[in-house]
C-alpha cells in the first residue's frame, strides 16, 4: 500500500526532525523523502510541515494527525502479522542483539516459532559494534543494535524499534535530602559511568555535557544491570537510558529523574540490504513490535 509507506516516512520525518535524518530510517534517500512528504501533503490537502532550512516542524495540522497516523499503521502492522502466510515460512534465521533486548527479542521469535513451525530461529547478545560487523560478513540475517546518529552504513538497511531516554538513576535514600537538582545529585556523589568507548557511554558523555555537570568518577563499567544493581545498593549514582522493558520507577530502591531535552538511545533492527530472507525479517520486527503497536493503539 503506498499511502502506508507514506505515512510510515511521516513518523520518521517527525521524530527525526529533517527529510535527510529521516532517510536511512525509512531506506530512502533525502529527495525521495521529500518527494514522498509533498505527495502526502498533496493526498491529505493539507501543510504538515513549517520548513526551516534544512529542519522540518510539525505544524498544527500535523501534530493533530500524529496520533491518528501512529495508530494507523500499528493497526496495518498487526493485520499483517496475523495474516495467513501464501508460503510456508521455513529456513534458519540467525539473530543477534544487545544485552537489554535479548529478552524482548526472545519473546518475538518464540511467538513467530509458534506460528511458523518450519522455521529454525537462534539468539545471540553481544555489543553493537560486533553484531554489525556480523551482519555485514552475513553471519548473522539481522541483528536488534543500538542506533549511532549519522549517515546510514552502506550496504545496511534499517528499521526503526524504539528509543530510551537518558535518565538520572539514584538510589531511593536520596529522597531525605529534598529534591536535589540532577546537576547537583551527579557532582556530589560517586558517579558509575557506563564504557565510554561505546555508544551508549559516548551518550553518556553528550549528556553530563548538557547538564554542565563534573562527576564524582567513581567506576566505569559495560553493563547497565550491573550499574543499577550498584545504584540500588547506594554506590553512587548513574546516567543511564532508560531500557524499555527496565521496572525502575516500581523498584523501592530506586529514584529515576528525568532529564528534559537529553537525547535519546535508538534502538533499530540492521540487516544487509540484499539479504536473501527480507520477509522472515520484516515478520519477526512486526512480532517484536506488536506490543509496543497494541498500546500505541489503545493510548
Amino acid at each position: 500500500m503506498g499511502s502506508i509507506r507514506l505515512l510510515r516516512t511521516f513518523i520518521a520525518v517527525a521524530a527525526e526532525g529533517s527529510f535527510a535524518a529521516a532517510a536511512p530510517r525509512v531506506a530512502l534517500t533525502q529527495a525521495a523523502v521529500g518527494q514522498q512528504m509533498r505527495a502526502l501533503e498533496s493526498e491529505l490537502r493539507r501543510d504538515l510541515f513549517t520548513r526551516q532550512g534544512k529542519a522540518v516542524v510539525l505544524s498544527d495540522a500535523g501534530r493533530e494527525l500524529l496520533p491518528q497516523v501512529r495508530r494507523l499503521v500499528a493497526l496495518y502492522d498487526q493485520m499483517l502479522a496475523t495474516a495467513p502466510a501464501t508460503e510456508p515460512m521455513a529456513g534458519t534465521l540467525n539473530l543477534g542483539a544487545v544485552v537489554s533486548a535479548v529478552r524482548p527479542l526472545l519473546q518475538a521469535t518464540l511467538a513467530l516459532k509458534a506460528r511458523r513451525p518450519a522455521l529454525e530461529l537462534h539468539v545471540s547478545a553481544a555489543k553493537s559494534i560486533e553484531l554489525l560487523a556480523r551482519v555485514r560478513a552475513a553471519e548473522l540475517d539481522a541483528a536488534i543494535v543500538v542506533r549511532e546518529p549519522g549517515p546510514a552504513q552502506a550496504g545496511l538497511a534499517w528499521t526503526a524499534l524504539y528509543a530510551e531516554p537518558m535518565v538520572l538513576l539514584v538510589p531511593r535514600a536520596l529522597n531525605a535530602m529534598g529534591d536535589q537538582a540532577p546537576r547537583a545529585l551527579v557532582q556530589q556523589h560517586p558517579f558509575i559511568r557506563f564504557d565510554r568507548t561505546q555508544h551508549t557511554g559516548r551518550l553518556v558523555e553528550r549528556t553530563l555535557r548538557q547538564l554542565r555537570a563534573k562527576p564524582q568518577e567513581f567506576l566505569e563499567l559495560n553493563a547497565i544491570e550491573s550499574i543499577v544493581e550498584l545504584v540500588r545498593s547506594g554506590l553512587g549514582v548513574a546516567v543511564l537510558p532508560r531500557l524499555r522493558d527496565g521496572r525502575w520507577a516500581a523498584d523501592a530502591r530506586l529514584r529515576v529523574l528525568e532529564l528534559p531535552g537529553a537525547e535519546a538511545r535508538r534502538i533499530a533492527l540492521a540487516q544487509r540490504r540484499d539479504a536473501p530472507n527480507a520477509a522472515v525479517v520484516a515478520a519477526l520486527a512486526r512480532e517484536f513490535m506488536a506490543p509496543r503497536a497494541a498500546d500505541a493503539a489503545s493510548a
